[in-house]
């Protein structure tokens, strides 16, 4: 019975506070052909609640920041605050895919590199205009939730904005960069919560932005889904469906023998004409008019007229990926679909994986645990969470019978603070989030005539991580550095 009360008392004695972790590195890399000579900041700081100073979570981070002169000179440097989407993916696609001084060679589609992988110094990096913040949000990365905290409180849109905001005031005010430029870029659903915290950084912390970078985004959610009663998923995927047969040759010698940018201005004509007009008809719309919109879609996208009219006009992403190269027994990718896959089942309904992120995976898992082990300094046992499943269960509760958009809250934030300039990059070949989409978004901001020159806009004929495209890499790297050194 004392054994019993002894261990009782000993599983309800409070936890021992959580501590910052943090390593601290230097290092030189080859960046935009000369020496750069810069400090790194690996691990975790604590993030508390501000009531009672009670712990919430451990967040991991990977800081860089060039060494100078003096402290002037850094604090006048930007500061790039970057994450993924997901939502539950780590940092370490832009991390080692664009911005950070390291980055995998991963190869491209038929030239990946096979295992083990290489990391190369990253001539194109982010770090010779600014010092880059790395955020891994909670259950990501080495980011956890605090003993006894339920970690499903920063697993919706409300509380992971939250908690990264939080985190960029923490960082910020303990690094004193409050003095700096600030920017945030975000990937996919990183874009989501990037204008998401354009918002919730002013009203919070009063902490006003000098640009947003938005890769691959996704603002609206309405644009992408495939519910019933949805057309506009479908009007705003054809331009990327077209773009995948034409990189796949699936179109006839006409179109084949264009440009693709010629081939999507036919497809966007068509999708907001012919397309959408007789998506909108529905049941009212005429036989004969069926007739001839299925066969432009077929001239479009590569698909058959007769698989056209029994999707009754409709094709949803997960269809088109298994059926473009039926007849092959191949299918094409979701994030990029320049990449094949070879499934088991060739007359299945859809693929059985996404072959682009298979392709990107192995190099980027590799090297990551590596880089932050042998070169960071930075080893734990804990597993490292490149990208889990909490796409499955996230919550979109203040979202409730409706899509979840947060193009308003970035429109509001740009109207407040009329400095605030926007970049999007969006790639023809991504069929996660898809350019016609984003363009849809944009053109819906309803942002104020004056504010329209504070948008840039590019586009690359690669997918989802456009990076791994070398020609792509060095496009966007370059726009990412014009934007950043660009005075307010």
């Amino acid at each position: 019975m004392v054994e019993q009360e002894t261990r009782t008392e000993a599983q309800t004695e409070p936890a021992e506070p959580l501590k910052d972790e943090v390593v601290e590195s230097s290092h030189e890399a080859m960046i935009a052909g000369g020496r750069l000579a810069y400090t790194v900041h690996t691990g975790t700081l604590v993030l508390r609640n501000n009531e009672d100073n009670s712990d919430r979570a451990n967040i991991f981070f990977v800081a860089y920041i060039k060494d100078v002169e003096d402290e002037a000179e850094r604090v006048a440097r930007p500061l790039v605050i970057a994450f993924n989407g997901g939502p539950g993916s780590s940092s370490v696609w832009l991390h080692l895919g664009v911005l950070g001084p390291r980055r995998v060679f991963s190869g491209d589609v038929d030239q990946m590199a096979g295992p083990p992988y290489e990391l190369v110094d990253n001539d194109h990096s982010l770090l010779n205009e600014a010092d880059l913040l790395f955020i891994d949000p909670v259950s990501t990365g080495y980011s956890r939730a605090a003993p006894g905290v339920d970690a499903s409180q920063f697993h919706g849109v409300k509380g992971d904005a939250e908690s990264v905001g939080d985190f960029i005031h923490l960082f910020v005010s303990r690094f004193r960069r409050w003095g700096s430029p600030k920017y945030l870029i975000g990937e996919s659903y990183g874009s989501t919560r990037a204008a998401a915290l354009s918002g919730y950084l002013q009203d919070r912390h009063g902490m006003y932005l000098n640009g947003i970078m938005l890769v691959s985004s996704i603002l609206n959610f309405q644009t992408t889904s495939f519910t019933i009663g949805n057309d506009l998923a479908y009007i705003l995927y054809l331009p990327s469906y077209a773009a995948t047969a034409w990189y796949h040759r699936a179109l006839d010698d006409e179109l084949q023998a264009g440009s693709l940018e010629s081939l999507l201005a036919e497809a966007e004509a068509f999708a907001l004409g012919d397309y959408a007009s007789a998506l909108l008809k529905g049941a009212r719309l005429e036989e004969a008019v069926a007739a001839r919109v299925a066969s432009q879609m077929a001239r479009l996208t590569g698909l058959s007229t007769q698989y056209i009219r029994r999707n009754d006009l409709r094709i949803t992403l997960f269809r088109f990926v298994k059926e473009l190269l039926r007849d092959q027994e191949r299918t094409v990718g979701r994030l990029d679909s320049r990449f094949q896959g070879i499934d088991r089942d060739s007359a299945g309904e859809s693929f059985e994986y996404d072959p682009s992120y298979s392709a990107i995976l192995g190099p980027y898992t590799a090297t990551l645990n590596d880089y932050l082990g042998r070169e960071l300094d930075y080893q734990r046992d804990l597993t490292y969470e490149i990208l889990t499943s909490l796409h499955q269960t996230w919550n979109y509760s203040e979202y409730q019978n409706q899509f979840v958009d947060v193009a308003e809250t970035l429109r509001a934030s740009m109207t407040r603070n009329p400095k605030l300039r926007l970049l999007v990059a969006s790639a023809y070949f991504d069929l996660a989030t898809p350019y016609f989409a984003t363009e849809y978004t944009l053109n819906h901001l309803r942002l104020d005539e004056s504010l329209h020159a504070n948008i840039q806009k590019y586009y690359y004929h690669a997918g989802h991580m456009m990076y791994v495209h070398e020609p792509s890499l060095a496009h966007l790297a370059e726009a990412l550095r014009r934007f950043v050194a660009a005075p307010s």
